[in-house]
């Protein structure tokens, strides 16, 4: 019982030993002035801002880090749309991704986040959309390394004014003036453009022919134009400088864009379409004949002016229902040509075959016909297209019997009295053998002037 009571005695003393201890702290805080206070709650204020803002990246010194994984780009032919990206989770639960910037090593491993650093943070948005953004750049840019321009004015527009003057020698002036151009390689120039140029000289011996390339513009192009000009006629290739060739047209906005990367050039090579552009702007700058290389000419255009050619017509009623842009014979700035020019800077396709070449005259025509101030003439498919290109066969087929004979001889002499020229379609006829006895095999020999194929 004693010690029962000595224990509790003991609690009670220890109890009011710490009641004493609490009244002396509370005295001692309440004697303390309230500016203390009001200094430990910046402190703590201060503190959390340090810790909220600046961040911990987890990486080793020696590897450099790693970007954060981004879904796949979408394919050219896809239209364009927001990309998507896999947001990893850091600890500090803030979305980032490192681009390197310096190749040294980086010997800190908590990087404030506006501090200027060998690292810049950006959301793994932002750089999904910038790496898209610079990835079309460049491929825009790649796409463009055939055919940039690399000459300057004076050069193109001096060397063009000298070969359709005469160049002060005993050329004749430049009275007839064809276009053609070549966006493909020197070797895969062949017999079949080369019988073009022949069939051209053949039939209007007197007119001047500029090929607007720069494969050709070399030593080997010279030596495969060298026995035209043996021969006396006058032939010249030229790279192209689109610069100054689409200088005060809608197509110089245009190609600007096009160099900075703003426009998609999409899945339609880029240099076909630059020829369906570059054709018009040609005709636009200095009037005259473009010819695609692939079109074989029998007669004179020297009575053809303003002049395009209808693909295909109604067969009741006369009315064209497709043109085609292989012929085109225009004079100098004529307004039609200009319509030409802003419709392909504007409506632009990149994905569709055609669109920006024969389906755009197609367009152009249509809206304009029958407007005042457009003059111009559609000639029937009979003038340039005697064949559409998905009968372009049967002109390449040797006679397979009697009948079949009587058909080719009366076709060919149709296309002979009916055609200025006759377009091959060289896409879907590159590969087709040339048969003894076909049509095109005597337009070759009717229309050659070296005859060696």
């Amino acid at each position: 019982m004693y010690e029962s009571s000595e224990r509790c005695l003991s609690h009670l003393s220890l109890l009011h030993q710490v009641q004493d201890l609490k009244r002396s702290l509370l005295a001692v805080l309440f004697y303390l002035p309230t500016s203390f206070f009001a200094l430990l709650l910046l402190f703590l204020l201060a503190y959390n801002g340090f810790t909220v803002f600046w961040i911990h990246v987890p990486f080793m010194v020696k590897s450099p880090p790693k970007p954060i994984v981004f879904s796949p780009v979408p394919e050219a032919r896809e239209p364009l749309r927001k990309w998507a990206s896999s947001h990893a989770k850091l600890s500090s639960s803030v979305v980032f991704a490192v681009t390197e910037e310096n190749s040294a090593a980086i010997l800190k491993t908590h990087l404030p986040l506006l501090q200027k650093s060998n690292f810049s943070l950006i959301s793994s948005e932002q750089f999904s959309l910038h790496r898209s953004r610079r990835a079309r750049r460049h491929k825009h840019k790649r796409g463009l390394r055939s055919v940039r321009p690399e000459a300057q004015f004076p050069v193109f527009s001096t060397r063009i004014k000298s070969f359709f003057a005469g160049n002060g020698s005993s050329w004749y002036s430049c009275k007839v003036r064809f276009f053609m151009t070549w966006i493909s390689s020197l070797e895969s120039f062949g017999d079949r453009e080369l019988l073009s140029i022949e069939s051209l000289f053949k039939s209007q011996p007197k007119s001047c022919l500029v090929i607007v390339s720069k494969s050709l513009d070399s030593d080997g192009g010279t030596q495969i134009l060298r026995p035209f000009l043996k021969n006396g006629f006058k032939v010249m290739a030229i790279t192209p400088d689109f610069n100054y060739l689409f200088k005060d047209t809608p197509a110089e906005a245009w190609f600007k864009m096009l160099n900075d990367g703003n426009v998609n050039p999409g899945e339609v090579s880029i240099g076909q379409n630059l020829s369906n552009l570059l054709r018009l702007s040609l005709l636009y700058k200095y009037g005259g004949i473009y010819i695609d290389a692939d079109v074989i000419v029998f007669k004179s255009f020297s009575k053809l002016r303003n002049t395009i050619g209808a693909q295909n017509s109604d067969a009741k009623t006369g009315k064209w229902s497709r043109l085609n842009n292989a012929v085109l014979i225009f004079d100098k700035k004529h307004p039609l040509l200009f319509k030409f020019i802003e419709e392909f800077a504007l409506t632009f396709d990149g994905n569709k075959w055609g669109h920006n070449g024969p389906y755009l005259v197609s367009r152009v025509v249509s809206r304009v016909s029958g407007r005042p101030g457009f003059n111009f003439t559609v000639l029937p498919p009979s003038a340039f297209y005697p064949a559409d290109w998905h009968r372009i066969r049967s002109l390449f087929q040797g006679p397979r019997d009697e009948l079949h004979s009587q058909w080719l001889v009366k076709k060919l002499g149709q296309i002979q009295k009916q055609s200025f020229a006759v377009h091959l379609w060289n896409r879907q006829s590159r590969n087709l053998e040339v048969e003894k006895g076909s049509i095109v095999d005597r337009i070759i020999s009717s229309s050659c002037i070296f005859c060696n194929y």
